[in-house]
């Protein structure tokens, strides 16, 4: 939000001791964030008003004209000596007062491309001393519209000499600050220059002028019953004041209006417009003008009828819902309340009489219907946090001002007025005790510093004694009670930062840290993500919670699980992931651009909804959220078997490194195959019994889907938060052997069908101190010429030794035998 600090000042008056550097500083750690600050008059260094005092013919150019224009003291010069300026401007004449822009400004050649610095030129051989400017070549289009881009600027209405600046002469020497809107998020009374002034008052102890409310006059014009606002929802609309006003037409508002609309980012349109806005920028009440004369009677305020239709001034038709708050006429909607006003009853070239809308919007309800239509306006973003009822009365008056200071001289009347208020909002008193106060600030503040703090800010002060404690009542005005100041530490926060944060001393916590607290059910995931990228040299990606169709249909087609938003970011990206590998894919297929083979992981949260196969809180009304991993090993597209053993070997590992139980990859009729996954190339994780994830080559189909092509991609997901980890005194320590242990390195012949688990668990035996067997591993498979059909050959190496002494070669070989025995009595193993 951009507030102008020339506007501010008329609340109150800011001292010149005060440098613009510290008001900024000052406002961002009491009360909003000042992002920045912007001297508009920068913008116009070196622009000056001049006055033209001859128009001559150009003698090489029909269209250009040689001016004689009178632009002060320049120092070499006296005031009465113009200066020649060739100009191509279509309504320049003599006596017009025009912006002068002298060698050395920045200015934009027609109005178009990058701001250039302006030096002396000649123009078809005559030599021109600056530019007189349009308005678009100096960015002031908004403020002076054209329709032929030939127009000079006219500002013969400016008070000012010839060699005035140009912004003190137009009033744009002023500062503007710039406010974070996500800082004013909780504070509904300062979005406008009114609230802001009020603060800066409250921080400097200033004296603060705040604008009159309207007084009994406005409603003895004309008899209710002329006139009359039904409100048929209270809750959504607390407060509705209608005003007929008669006597008006559309016309440029009076330019110091125009200006300031402009100098924080809104376009002047006529008075009437520009009257609502100016007054929603300097109250922070936004207000609507209706056309009267395609009001049919009363106005009423009620819930949209289900798919009733609304064009709104942006042109967009929209689709009602009976959750919408509408302001309506007896016949129709014509307007979106608290959003934007219906094309219907806009502001024409013909319009002479209004009815002058101020109303209060539930918070809620207006949030919801911006969020339902995606339509967000100025208006919309000031009702969402929360505006006061009260505030109605002095937007009133400023508005009824305004009105009169744009139509001097005119016959305004007041014709009908209406304010149906039926509930007035409600005082809150909050009590604070003195000694939980000083105990939570850690100083001890007077009462008079206590009473003079909240004062300033709007707060009534008492004190009284309650046993052995003093309590302050604390009244909560009106423009902070609407969910902003409800409990004392709000009271504590207001007291802090109006003293000042700096002005409290740095108090050292007491506190005894007596042990770590181990938690190691929320340290796995941290694990699982440094041994991905630092072991296994993996790189981790970030994708957004929400999916696009395409990789839905791709990687979960069918899938019955996914959420869907009710404002999603696109059209085609409404549903939450349930699943972290459709935007791994994507991740894929962007990367495969770059890079023919690299891994990647995601660790993260999927939402499930209420259908989700697992338990689910019925008093829960946010998504089920489980931690998953995934990860995607691609390599060229004859390279699956590579890929698929080093997706194996890093989830193999993963256990051990992590230090949780282990989990097995397996695959039967007890595990579904992932949709994704190829037919053969696939395994389910599991820990005991529980499948808690999958592996699998992404199919063909789905890499098609995905927009994968030329490339083997290994895909793995499974669910930490059903990972067990280990707790440390499952540790064992094991001795280094004292004696040597022997590789004994033996190929038998197998059946093909045997799997290698098999192999392992038959040669390992029976644990035991006479087993002298210490651990089994594989070497290598053959199957060729030399290995008979249905058969493959197993290279095993046994380590061999004992705990007691050093064997010898005979031991060594009658150890193995047994082995050899063993596995081709229960395996069925020849020797090759």
């Amino acid at each position: 939000m951009k507030i102008s600090l020339n506007w501010i000042k008329d609340y109150i008056k800011i001292p010149e001791n005060i440098e613009l550097s510290k008001l900024a500083y000052d406002l961002t750690m009491s009360t909003v964030e000042v992002e920045g600050m912007v001297d508009l008059s920068k913008s116009f260094e070196n622009m000056v008003v001049g006055v033209v005092e001859e128009v001559n013919p150009h003698p090489d150019a029909d269209k250009l004209v040689i001016c004689k224009v009178s632009i002060g003291d320049l120092g070499d010069v006296g005031d009465d000596e113009p200066r020649e300026i060739v100009c191509g401007g279509i309504n320049v004449k003599q006596g017009m007062k025009v912006a002068v822009a002298r060698p050395g400004a920045m200015v934009r050649w027609h109005g178009e491309g990058e701001l250039v610095e302006l030096k002396k030129a000649k123009v078809r051989g005559v030599e021109s001393y600056g530019m007189i400017c349009s308005s678009s070549e100096i960015g002031l289009f908004d403020l002076f519209p054209f329709e032929d881009e030939a127009t000079i600027m006219d500002i013969s209405f400016v008070d000012s000499k010839a060699g005035t600046p140009l912004a003190e002469a137009l009033g744009l020497d002023d500062i503007i600050l710039e406010v974070d809107n996500k800082s004013l998020t909780n504070r509904p009374d300062l979005w406008g220059h009114y609230g802001i002034a009020r603060e800066i008052a409250a921080i400097y102890d200033l004296p603060f002028a705040p604008p009159e409310a309207m007084n009994g006059a406005v409603t003895a014009k004309t008899p209710k019953d002329d006139f009359e606002i039904i409100i048929d929802d209270t809750i959504r609309c607390p407060r509705y004041i209608g005003v007929n006003i008669e006597g008006l037409s559309v016309k440029p508002a009076p330019f110091e209006i125009q200006s300031r609309i402009w100098r924080v980012g809104m376009r002047p349109i006529n008075a009437i417009v520009d009257i609502t806005n100016y007054v929603m920028l300097a109250t922070g009440q936004p207000t609507h003008a209706f056309d009267s004369d395609v009001v049919q009677g009363n106005i009423i305020v009620r819930r949209a009828k289900k798919g009733e239709k609304l064009l709104l001034l942006s042109g967009s038709e929209l689709s009602l819902t009976d959750e919408d708050l509408v302001i309506a006429d007896e016949t129709e909607a014509i307007a979106l309340a608290g959003v934007m006003g219906g094309a219907k009853d806009s502001i024409l070239p013909t319009t002479d009489k209004i009815i002058l809308e101020i109303a209060n919007f539930d918070a809620l309800g207006v949030r919801r219907t911006t969020i339902r239509h995606e339509v967000r306006t100025e208006s919309s973003t000031r009702f969402e946090k929360g505006i006061d009822p009260e505030r109605c009365d002095i937007t009133l008056a400023t508005a009824m001002q305004l009105f009169e200071q744009c139509y001097p001289g005119q016959d305004i009347k007041i014709t009908g007025f209406f304010d149906n208020y039926p509930k007035k909002s409600e005082i809150k008193t909050i009590e604070v005790s003195l000694k939980w106060l000083e105990a939570r600030l850690g100083i001890k503040l007077p009462n008079q510093r206590l009473e003079s703090i909240l004062g300033r800010l709007g707060f009534d002060v008492s004190f009284a004694n309650k046993g052995s404690d003093e309590i302050m009542s604390v009244v909560v005005p009106s423009w902070r009670s609407t969910g902003d100041v409800s409990i004392p530490d709000d009271i504590m926060e207001e007291v802090a930062r109006i003293h000042g944060l700096e002005n409290f001393e740095p108090t050292p916590i007491t506190t005894a840290f007596e042990g770590a607290v181990n938690q190691p059910k929320v340290l796995i995931d941290r694990k699982i993500r440094e041994y991905l990228a630092f072991k296994c040299g993996m790189n981790e990606v970030y994708t957004y919670p929400w999916v696009g169709e395409e990789y839905i249909n791709a990687i979960l087609p069918g899938s019955g699980e996914m959420l869907e938003m009710t404002s999603p970011p696109s059209p085609s990206e409404r549903y939450l992931r349930s699943s972290l590998l459709p935007n791994l894919c994507k991740a894929v297929s962007d990367n495969l651009r770059y890079f023919n083979e690299f891994s990647i992981f995601e660790s993260a949260q999927v939402m499930q909804g209420k259908d989700y196969k697992e338990e689910y809180d019925p008093r829960e009304s946010l998504p089920l959220q489980r931690r998953h991993v995934a990860g995607a090993f691609v390599a060229t597209a004859d390279q699956y078997s590579k890929v698929f053993r080093h997706a194996k070997g890093v989830l193999e590992a993963m256990a051990r490194s992590v230090h949780m139980e282990e989990i097995t990859l397996v695959r039967g009729e007890a595990c579904d195959k992932p949709v994704w996954a190829d037919d053969v190339v696939w395994l389910a994780i599991k820990i005991g019994d529980k499948t808690i994830g999958c592996m699998g080559l992404l199919s063909q189909k789905a890499a098609q889907g995905c927009g994968i092509k030329n490339a083997s991609t290994m895909l793995f997901e499974l669910d930490i938060d059903a990972l067990e980890p280990l707790q440390s005194r499952t540790n064992k320590f094991t001795h280094i052997p004292e004696y040597p242990i022997s590789e004994y390195d033996v190929s038998l012949l197998f059946d093909e069908g045997v799997k290698w688990e098999d192999i392992r668990q038959c040669a390992a035996g029976k644990e035991g101190p006479d087993n002298l067997l210490r651990e089994v591993s594989f070497v290598e498979q053959y199957k060729g010429k030399q290995v008979p059909d249905g058969k493959k050959s197993v290279t095993i190496r046994l380590l061999i030794g004992s705990l007691k002494k050093t064997l010898t070669s005979d031991e060594i070989e009658s150890c193995a035998a047994a082995i050899v025995k063993r596995l081709g009595k229960v395996l069925g193993a020849a020797a090759r």
